[in-house]
């Protein structure tokens, strides 16, 4: 729910000293992408902003952020529907994204964002004020790659009490990046002298304010403090005296003099809605029990007691951030009972107004555990789907047996852990979850227990499988399959959500131990397959597939994934069908049915049905590239390429690695070699350090290949070698033939070089493993010519028409090509026929008789 008050501008005191020096320091964030005014409490940086809005010429969008707002989603849809009530009609498509409800459309959301602020024609100001309050790492990541994309009229303001920990380096280099710090907001003298002559009614001689001055060092709100102070005071000279140490001594001591200073009624006021972080008479009421709150809130206006209107119609006010936590830390002090009173009275209305986030956080104020708990099962579905960080941030303030006698709110609160990458403190949770129920057995039904056990042991199952315990693993499913045999709920929640996380969906990608896999899978999928709905078999069928493909075993491997693809119960899941059906078109690839492979990806586009369509798309397309490329038709590749988003200087996430070989394959495509071997540098690094044997081998070949490519033999030679060196013990095959026969001259090569050279050492590699690498190429080139499929259509063409003399921009203008992607099927020609030039092509092709 949108609370409209957030985005209404505060309001501002007809009585400001002008300060046109900031004024123009807040102008000037207009040349940039990024403006950050940074400073503790109490230094105006809210008024400033106020008061420069109010100045400026273009649209301002405003957003009053608090705590509720640390959560990914909430956090834009705030930013969109801020920016639309000044833009009509704008965040239509990022709205669509936001509403599915899920974190993990980040890249989407933002990029599509990003699309609609540049279709924007006129300027437009985004201010973010207490950003301090945001400390969610993928909300400040995705803020780093909108600063990095920001259309030119589109300008951020940030206030915040601390440095922003997004990187701002670069935007600063760039001049993007415009900083306005307490020495810019603190009042210099001659702002202080007209603050107290032109605001107060106090009668100060010049000598007095510039020692007020200097005692508060310019802190705007400590003149204000000192301000209220005097106007009481029967010695200002000797009251003045005592304004002395650090910022946070005066603040308490001000406060405390203004506190004792008002009246009983107003100080149970103002303490018993301190714990609210916004407010109106409605709400006060409720908390204090007084029919007169609206009375008692504008009287707090007239005070100047650090109450701000944020609304213009003053329906809506909040406290000072100052005064709110001094407050509230006396009505913790010195009375308990009114604190947790007052919090229940506030969860209260809010609950019944349909606040019931803010309420919940009243209700664990209050202790009143039991209807927090109320509230969070209520809410349960939204919170596991898309409040994650603040299920997370509730369930750890509750008492270990607040859940008891609710083991599905437990179990679901450790499905979000896993969801997040918490494992630790998930499968500690899983432990004393599990103490719990053993306790609760006979007090609950036999089916409900046996139903709740299951549930337990399949996630004990997932920490042996994070543990790499395959055999462990096995007897946590022997139970899970002794209690519920009908699977676990958790077995395919969220499969068809897109997760960060794939080392669940791919098996390869996380256990090194292909023996052992294939143990586990076959044995798994026998005991399986034959559950007419049992979807989960199919994350089995696919990584069963894919081991089976990696051993070259291409027909073995077609029917499990067949089997895969027959099955109904798979297909509401698209995070099962995605793996298969990619498996399905590499295995059809490289049975030499090219047409089929590609069938298969357009028919799995189809039948994804899912609020993470797009996301999914991303993983399906870069497949879909790499596939044109194996066909010989990289323009396909190329305009993915343009599209996709991706950059070889990425922080590369290991969830999309598959995405990013992609990308490497195309760049070096575009002979934009260099950039991919940078690319895959970094890659190795990261699945090196994750102990992720397949892609290490991966990303070796492809270095090997590129660094041939370039001419840098032993660079080449020695990746190679890493390469089979970690590829022997587990069989490895398919890694090296699908990237092509340039592996098959760098295998002879490498053969030829052991056999000639004397070893002072034990080879790493066994030459038998060379030897039945390039057996199986050579199987593949055999049957290559017994289809006698030597060239692509696109690249008999090419070759027609380098017969016919013309150049490579002749031939990219005539087939509506680039030159780019001429150069790379002459380069596929050259390959396939065994020549380094033109004229040698030509001779080969007569020969073939395929040009005359």
């Amino acid at each position: 729910m949108i609370v409209s008050t957030k985005l209404h501008i505060p309001h501002v005191r007809n009585s400001l000293v002008p300060r046109p020096r900031l004024i123009h320091m807040l102008n000037a964030g207009m040349e940039a992408k990024l403006t950050l005014i940074s400073a503790q409490a109490g230094y105006g940086k809210t008024t400033a902003l106020s008061e420069w809005v109010r100045q400026c010429d273009a649209a301002v969008a405003w957003i009053s952020l608090d705590k509720q707002d640390n959560d990914w989603i909430q956090f834009w849809k705030y930013v969109i529907a801020s920016i639309q009530e000044k833009i009509t009609g704008f965040g239509s498509t990022v709205g669509v994204l936001l509403e599915k409800g899920s974190s993990t459309s980040t890249e989407l959301a933002i990029i599509a964002l990003l699309n609609e602020l540049s279709q924007l024609t006129s300027e437009l100001v985004i201010i973010l004020d207490d950003y301090h309050v945001i400390e969610l790492s993928s909300i400040n990541h995705s803020m780093a790659y909108l600063l990095e994309h920001l259309p030119s009229q589109i300008h951020l303001y940030i206030a915040s009490r601390t440095e922003l920990t997004i990187p701002t380096a670069r935007l600063l280099a760039k001049g993007d990046l415009h900083r306005i710090v307490i020495d810019d907001l603190r009042f210099k003298l001659e702002e202080g002298v007209l603050f107290f002559r032109d605001t107060t009614d106090l009668s100060l001689s010049k000598e007095q304010v510039t020692e007020l001055f200097h005692q508060t060092e310019g802190w705007i709100s400590g003149l204000q403090l000192a301000a209220i102070s005097l106007k009481r005071s029967d010695n200002i000279a000797a009251t003045i005296q005592q304004f002395k140490g650090q910022q946070h001594h005066i603040s308490d001591y001000l406060l405390e003099e203004v506190f004792q200073h008002q009246s009983a009624s107003i100080r149970t006021f103002l303490l018993e809605t301190s714990i609210l972080s916004r407010m109106n008479h409605s709400l006060c009421e409720a908390v204090t029990g007084h029919p007169n709150s609206q009375e008692q809130l504008e009287r707090l206006v007239q005070l100047n007691l650090f109450v701000i209107p944020l609304d213009d119609q003053r329906n809506w006010y909040r406290y000072h951030h100052l005064l709110s936590d001094f407050l509230q830390q006396i009505l913790f002090r010195t009375d308990s009972e009114k604190w947790m009173q007052v919090h229940n009275q506030a969860a209260a209305w809010l609950e019944h107004r349909g606040f019931d986030e803010e309420a919940v956080d009243h209700y664990l104020e209050g202790k009143q555990i039991e209807e927090a708990v109320r509230l969070i099962e209520k809410n349960l579905h939204k919170l596991v789907h898309s409040k994650t960080v603040l299920l997370v941030k509730w369930v750890s303030l509750l008492p270990e047996n607040a859940f008891a006698e609710k083991p599905m709110i437990d179990l679901l609160y450790i499905s979000v852990l896993l969801g997040i990458g918490e494992w630790q403190a998930a499968f500690i949770r899983i432990g004393e979850v599990e103490t719990r129920l053993q306790a609760l057995q006979g007090k609950m039904s036999e089916v409900e227990w046996r139903q709740v056990m299951g549930n337990i042991y399949f996630f004990y199952s997932i920490s042996s499988y994070l543990q790499k315990d395959l055999e462990r693993l096995s007897t946590y499913l022997e139970l899970v399959e002794k209690y519920v045999p009908e699977g676990s709920f958790f077995q395919t929640m969220g499969r068809n959500r897109h997760q960060a996380y794939d080392i669940f969906d791919d098996h390869l990608a996380h256990i090194n131990d292909l023996q052992a896999v294939d143990t586990f899978l076959l044995e798994w999928i026998n005991v399986w397959e034959n559950k007419k709905e049992y979807p989960f078999i199919g994350f089995l069928y696919a990584s069963y597939s894919k081991l089976l493909y990696e051993w070259n075993r291409l027909d073995e491997a077609e029917l499990y994934v067949n089997k895969a693809i027959e099955r109904r119960d798979i297909v509401p899941y698209a995070r099962i069908m995605i793996p298969n059906y990619i498996s399905a078109s590499r295995i059809q690839q490289a049975k030499g049915i090219p047409i089929r492979a590609s069938e298969l990806l357009i028919q799995l586009t189809r039948q994804i049905d899912s609020p993470d369509f797009e996301l999914f798309m991303l993983g399906i397309e870069a497949e879909q590239a790499c596939l044109s490329l194996q066909q010989g038709s990289p323009q396909a590749a190329f305009d993915w390429m343009q599209r996709c988003g991706l950059a070889h200087t990425d922080e590369v996430p290991l969830s999309r690695m598959a995405e990013y070989l992609s990308l490497a394959r195309v760049l070096a495509a575009c002979e934009r070699i260099e950039e991919a071997l940078f690319l895959l540098e970094q890659m190795y690094r990261i699945v090196e350090k994750k102990d992720r044997l397949r892609d290490q081998i991966k990303v070796l070949i492809m270095q090997s290949v590129m660094h041939q490519r370039l001419g840098h033999t032993e660079a080449a030679r020695k990746q190679l070698e890493k390469a089979l060196h970690l590829g022997q013990p587990e069989g490895y095959v398919r890694s090296f033939i699908d990237e092509g026969p340039i592996v098959a001259e760098l295998l002879t090569a490498y053969m030829k070089g052991k056999r000639e050279k004397v070893l002072s050492a034990p080879p790493m590699v066994s030459l038998e493993y060379v030897r039945q690498l390039l057996q199986a190429f050579t199987v593949i080139q055999v049957e290559d010519k017994s289809h006698k499929v030597l060239l692509t259509e696109q690249e008999t063409k090419v070759l027609l028409w380098i017969a016919g003399g013309l150049s490579n921009k002749e031939i990219a203008s005539r087939l509506n090509i680039t030159a780019e992607t001429v150069k790379f099927h002459i380069k596929n020609v050259y390959r396939k026929f065994g020549v380094n030039n033109r004229v040698q092509a030509l001779q080969h092709a007569k020969q073939l008789m395929l040009i005359v």
